[in-house]
């Protein structure tokens, strides 16, 4: 819906607060949102230091951390010194997730408890079978849930919405952007013919002020690199059109990076990078795509084992969305890759994956049984640190007939701790 009809919404229930309870037993809450436990966040890491009793006399609830609120109700919260609000306050401040219950909770015990809705006006996109796999374990000593993206083929559940509905989460461009357009299209009409980028996503992960210091060692290493594959590119094309004399010197760090989709597909990275034209001694700014490589391959000829669909190899695999967050592959000799295979549906069966460095030598091999149902498989084999850098492959194979395989990179890092790596003499 438009903001005005959001703002004329709220005027009308200006008295209202918007909150969306669990709407389950109190116990189980309790039990699953650790509220019965004692954490602390510390280092970046929350950590679990114990077991505590709920406060007696109060009425605990708790749902979404999305919510809207009065101002009376809000300077209630903050102002007040009462005893609810000031020991509210500090049992949830060694609470795991103090948001999705504190507001629930006061307002419920407060004056106030009449003006409470159970409804926040929101769609969330629950997907528990894919949303509660225990992501969050590297920061947090709890097992959580979180909501998925919104794609297409959830498009329905904007359709069928029977309360007053005026936010949805969670959408994000680099997982889809077409279920974006799908509802711009439903809400305001399609867009003029013609309009360009419809279909194109930017995202900027690095940028000038960010400074290099944001940047991993892997990252500005490969960033220079592509750099210089777009010098010597526009070199070479510029000498085929018979300008002989062009000869880029790089300068200094590249300027920024984009990751480019089309089409819901990650088409490469843009970087913008200054060079000096050595033949008229003057500085350009040059912007290079560097596309990845097709590097998934059926073995030839292809064996009778149909159910394999795709393969890779990356970091940051994230089991929700289903998709590795480092797009393009960006691996260096400390990184620990992930190997990730797609399924189709058929037979119980296992299969052996074998992961071979750069000059032959076979670094991990092991077995996964696929269930029937299985629509991905990853894992993260024990390989030893430092990888060697240069082409790996990882080999899928079944009764050790060659089914497919996929290669990534692994690049030797030119930086430390963004320093260049100087030669020794």
């Amino acid at each position: 819906m438009t903001n005005d009809q959001l703002v004329a919404f709220l005027s009308r229930y200006r008295d209202m607060n918007f909150l969306k309870s669990h709407g389950r037993d109190n116990a189980r809450f309790i039990r699953k949102q650790g509220l019965d436990r004692l954490f602390l966040e510390c280092d970046a890491h929350m950590w679990r230091l114990g077991d505590r009793r709920i406060p007696e006399g109060i009425a605990v609830d708790g749902g979404s951390d999305w919510f809207l609120l009065n101002r009376k109700f809000v300077e209630y919260v903050t102002f007040s010194t009462d005893d609810l609000v000031t020991k509210m306050k500090q049992f949830y401040s060694y609470t795991l997730l103090p948001a999705e219950s504190f507001f629930h909770t006061v307002l419920e015990n407060s004056p106030h408890c009449d003006t409470m809705v159970d409804n926040n006006l929101r769609i969330t996109n629950w997907n528990r079978k894919l949303g509660c796999k225990c992501q969050y374990k590297h920061i947090v000593d709890w097992c959580g849930c979180s909501p998925n993206d919104f794609k297409p083929q959830d498009f329905h559940r904007f359709q069928q919405t029977a309360r007053p509905t005026f936010f949805a989460r969670k959408f994000e461009a680099v997982v889809n952007q077409e279920i974006i357009g799908q509802l711009d299209y439903y809400l305001y009409g399609n867009y003029p013919a013609g309009t360009p980028g419809l279909r194109s996503y930017w995202e900027n992960v690095y940028d000038e002020p960010d400074g290099i210091h944001s940047l991993s060692d892997v990252t500005l290493t490969l960033y220079h690199s592509f750099s210089r594959l777009g010098l010597r590119r526009a070199e070479l094309l510029l000498h085929d059109a018979g300008e002989n004399s062009c000869r880029y010197y790089p300068m200094g760090h590249p300027a920024s990076v984009h990751l480019y989709f089309l089409a819901d597909r990650f088409q490469g990275f843009l970087i913008k990078h200054h060079a000096t034209n050595l033949a008229v001694s003057k500085l350009e700014t040059l912007e290079t795509w560097v596309m990845p490589k097709k590097v998934f391959k059926i073995a030839s000829p292809p064996s009778d084992f149909g159910r394999l669909q795709f393969s890779e190899v990356g970091t940051d695999w994230d089991a929700k969305e289903r998709l590795f967050r480092n797009f393009g592959g960006l691996l260096g000799p400390m990184d620990e890759p992930v190997g990730m295979q797609k399924w189709g549906k058929g037979p119980n069966v296992t299969v052996t994956v074998v992961w071979v460095d750069p000059v032959n030598i076979i670094a991990a091999t092991y077995d996964i049984l696929i269930e029937s149902t299985a629509e991905f498989t990853h894992y993260k084999p024990p390989l030893n640190l430092p990888l060697r850098p240069g082409v790996w492959t990882v080999k899928i194979l079944h009764h050790w007939v060659p089914v497919a395989e996929t290669k990534f990179l692994v690049a030797p890092l030119t930086f430390s701790n963004r320093q260049p790596i100087k030669l020794g003499h």
